[in-house]
């Protein structure tokens, strides 16, 4: 009876301990994060409770992109490099609709922060109606061109190439409103902080969009007009759900489908005093890529695989980059609305320490599974050096510089500051990365490696140019409601 006794106290007194190491954690963990992350607008659990759904929102489109891209390479090297050339065209135009629908996240999330809820309405009607417009119209001349613009970009590439990127080409044009409508609503739902629905909204999508590849490239053998297929039909799935919801269910911004066709030119003004200087940089950053996409072509098929294959694991490495570059636009463009400047320099501050967090365990972690990752693509023996040889400049480079070059951006522009950085990224891309990454692949003969250094040269200058930009008044000067 006394050694059950004596067991139960020390079982008790183990239990006392235990709790008391995990109250003492949680008490540490609550006051790290009330420090970094709380202010007088917001407190860190409304800020975690943005940051965490895009971020598992991230994971999951990257992932699929990887299985998406790894499916492909069963249809073999041109296809790969096919499907690698159109996406950088994709990537061009796509970002002009994710640029105009981010004049909408920053106007809305600023008159959600100013608690004016009919405001809030009309700049998403506004919002999706001008991205629908644009799209159309940018999806109707790249169709009747097609030919000529992937002649003009890529001649010089194989002929089995090109014909396989005009098929992927038309395909991905048909599927551009539905992804231009998605990306408008989606961008309006996480100006008022529903990143939630916007989880949802992707899963759908990236699911569906996986498992019609499955089915269309893995068991009938499609290839790319297989992967074509999915794109569109998922991308229509897309929209349509988001329109449902957005329209039915959706509590917090209140419009009907009718108020999307009316023109509200003082709201439209503000959606494009952010949105057009953002697509005009999107326009010339990704038109860069484009003409450096031009270089590799010259470098031959195999050099084209290992720049789809780097490219597609490198998005692996900005996970959690890239989420808190989107996060950062709601958590700022709200604070800007109640014109908290304080809180937006101490949140600004607190996601650059927090992606180079997440870039410095990601990478960790990914260096060391790189042998398995890269067996997803079955890229041929040969190249599997140069592929390690670009991750691994990447995973140096990134959580030094990336964070200031990508995430300080979106945190100016959400305080109204579109204007200068798009000048500052368009100069660094067009002096750095295209300039000096032709001079160091091409003319000086370092092949991809030279493009690359360019690029991380131009990720470390817009980094300094926009820290600079930050220390200074002029980025909170801007008065847009």
């Amino acid at each position: 009876m006394d050694s059950e006794i004596s067991q139960n106290n020390r079982k008790r007194s183990d239990e006392a301990v235990d709790g008391g190491i995990r109250s003492s954690i949680q008490r540490k963990s609550d006051s790290l994060l009330t420090k970094y992350f709380t202010g007088s607008s917001m407190d860190y659990k409304q800020i975690f409770a943005i940051i965490i759904p895009i971020f598992v929102d991230s994971a999951f489109i990257v992932l699929m992109a990887i299985m998406n891209t790894a499916m492909v390479s069963s249809s073999g090297v041109a296809a790969v490099s096919a499907v690698s050339m159109v996406d950088s065209i994709n990537m061009f135009l796509v970002n002009l609709f994710v640029a105009i629908a981010t004049g909408g996240t920053v106007i809305v999330a600023q008159y959600k922060g100013r608690g004016n809820g009919e405001m809030v309405a009309k700049s998403a009607s506004q919002a999706i109606s001008s991205v629908a417009i644009v799209s159309v119209v940018i999806a109707a001349l790249i169709i009747v061109f097609h030919a000529s613009t992937l002649n003009a970009l890529f001649g010089n590439a194989d002929a089995d190439v090109l014909h396989h990127a005009k098929i992927f080409l038309i395909g991905s044009c048909i599927s551009y409103p539905f992804i231009a409508i998605y990306q408008a609503v989606t961008g309006v739902l996480r100006g008022v902080a529903e990143t939630k629905a916007c989880l949802v909204l992707s899963l759908i999508l990236n699911v569906s969009y996986f498992l019609l590849n499955v089915i269309l490239i893995k068991m009938f053998d499609m290839g790319v007009i297989g992967l074509s297929i999915s794109l569109i039909l998922a991308r229509v799935l897309g929209m349509v759900v988001s329109m449902i919801y957005l329209f039915k269910y959706n509590q917090t911004i209140r419009i009907k489908l009718r108020d999307t066709f009316l023109i509200h030119w003082s709201i439209l003004k503000k959606i494009l005093y952010i949105g057009i200087p953002f697509a005009m940089e999107q326009m010339f950053f990704n038109g860069g890529k484009l003409l450096t996409q031009t270089f590799i072509v010259h470098l031959g098929t195999l050099a084209i695989t290992v720049n789809a294959i780097s490219n597609s694991l490198t998005m692996l490495f900005q996970i959690g980059g890239t989420a808190l570059s989107v996060a950062i636009v709601t958590v700022v463009g709200q604070c800007m609305g109640r014109r908290d400047i304080e809180d937006a320099r101490k949140f600004i501050k607190s996601f650059i320490g927090l992606s180079t967090i997440f870039f410095v365990i990601i990478t960790v972690i990914l260096l060391l599974m790189f042998p398995m990752l890269v067996k997803l693509y079955a890229p041929p023996k040969e190249i599997v050096p140069s592929i390690f040889a670009l991750i691994l400049l990447i995973a140096i480079a990134q959580p030094i510089v990336w964070s200031f070059s990508f995430i300080m951006p979106s945190a100016l522009r959400a305080a109204g500051d579109s204007k200068f950085t798009s000048i500052a990224s368009l100069l660094s891309m067009w002096l750095f990365r295209i300039i000096l990454g032709y001079i160091l692949g091409i003319t000086l003969g370092f092949g991809l490696m030279g493009v690359w250094v360019a690029m991380v040269a131009e990720w470390g200058v817009r980094g300094i140019i926009f820290a600079w930009r930050f220390r200074g008044d002029k980025w909170y000067r801007h008065k847009l409601i």
